[in-house]
């Protein structure tokens, strides 16, 4: 048996030359995210033949319930070709690792936590945690956003929550905002729409913290963190006292975004947040009246700083007036117009987003495995 198999509780009850046989067709299906096969990525759980009909399990270390059809499709066309099988019953589910830190204590009830965050503002960040977070929650998994922006909170307007304030049942604890099966808590929440927070770097820097820390948050695979632009003092709290596993940079391809981008990609970098990847906003405008595709802020922006910093390029979106009306009526494209080509490309970047995470976990079990063996 193969070490990736030994790594997770099994359960193949096939004799072996049929059990040879499946191993070599799931492992020969290259999972597209996390660019393994079925078997290499640990992922099946369960074989057990009854009759002719093979039952089986797996497990994704990502979500991506939207893509479990395609999935069992293709594995059950090449698995029904062995003469013992005429049919294949399949169970899928997930379950995301739990990011561990020997410097900072973990967030109680939050698996992962990922930071959203742009060298600059004005490049679509907060619209792009948004609809991200709910593109997680639409592939199964139980998703929240912190909106640390304590200078411009947006989550509130965009979640369409602007009615809602946080109460404590406890005396230690407020409860977090809910909207479309994603938790939600912001400084917002706390101030009416004409007041401000003046406050110091630190004392903002201290209220995302309290925000992060005293809110109630219930169990989630997922946090998704809006940061303020810049790389000031939140950005330092955020990373020496919240176990972020890995970071979003969001830029469109003009050349100032790009470079304030490659700010925030050394930021993290100097803290040791992984860079989960780039994603670029207002990438390109279709007409239309004519179907003609503009890039009004120039072209491979996104792809270039990507390949520069040796990380993927999550997706590029487009400018498109029905994504930002969207957001303005609190009802997010991602939810709103599900079918939407835009809702689509959201669930491709959380997928990615969730597979990088999968993949970085995987790597860090084996890096601590070696040096435990010697």
């Amino acid at each position: 048996m193969s070490s990736a198999l030994q790594e997770q509780a099994v359960d193949f009850q096939l004799e072996p030359a049929l059990l040879s046989s499946v191993l070599s067709i799931l492992d020969a299906y290259i999972d597209p995210y996390l660019g393994k096969g079925l078997i290499s990525a640990n992922c099946v759980r369960k074989l057990a033949l009854d009759g002719k009909r093979l039952q089986m399990t797996l497990v994704y270390s990502y979500p991506c319930q939207t893509q479990y059809r395609d999935t069992v499709m293709a594995v059950t066309n090449q698995l029904a070709k062995l003469d013992a099988i005429d049919e294949v019953e399949c169970e899928i589910d997930f379950q995301p690792a739990q990011t561990s830190s020997v410097n900072v204590a973990p967030i109680p009830n939050v698996k992962q936590v990922v930071a959203v965050a742009s060298g600059k503002g004005g490049v679509g960040k907060s619209t792009t945690a948004v609809n991200l977070a709910l593109a997680m929650a639409q592939e199964g998994a139980r998703v929240g956003i912190l909106d640390a922006d304590i200078y411009g909170p947006s989550i509130p307007l965009m979640l369409g929550l602007t009615d809602f304030r946080p109460v404590s049942h406890d005396g230690k604890t407020m409860t977090a905002a809910e909207a479309y099966g994603v938790a939600a808590q912001s400084i917002g929440f706390m101030l009416t729409d004409d007041q401000a927070a003046v406050w110091r770097g630190p004392m903002a820097a201290g209220a995302l913290a309290q925000l992060l820390n005293e809110t109630s948050w219930p169990e989630l695979d997922y946090l998704f963190i809006d940061m303020p632009p810049g790389t000031g003092d939140i950005q330092l709290t955020l990373s020496q006292k919240v176990p972020v596993s890995g970071a979003v940079v969001v830029t469109t391809p003009q050349d100032i975004a790009l470079a304030d981008a490659k700010k925030g990609i050394t930021m993290f970098n100097k803290v040791n947040i992984p860079v989960l990847g780039i994603v670029e906003n207002m990438s390109f405008h279709i007409c239309s009246e004519c179907g003609h595709k503009d890039h009004p802020f120039g072209t491979h922006g996104g792809s270039k700083i990507a390949e520069r910093y040796n990380v993927p390029l999550l997706g590029a979106l487009p400018l498109q007036l029905d994504l930002r009306e969207s957001m303005d009526k609190g009802a997010p494209l991602a939810v709103a117009e599900p079918d939407s080509e835009v809702a689509g490309i959201y669930r491709e970047i959380a997928r990615k987003v969730g597979a990088q995470l999968a993949l970085q976990h995987s790597q860090s079990q084996v890096s601590i495995s070696v040096e435990d063996d010697e």
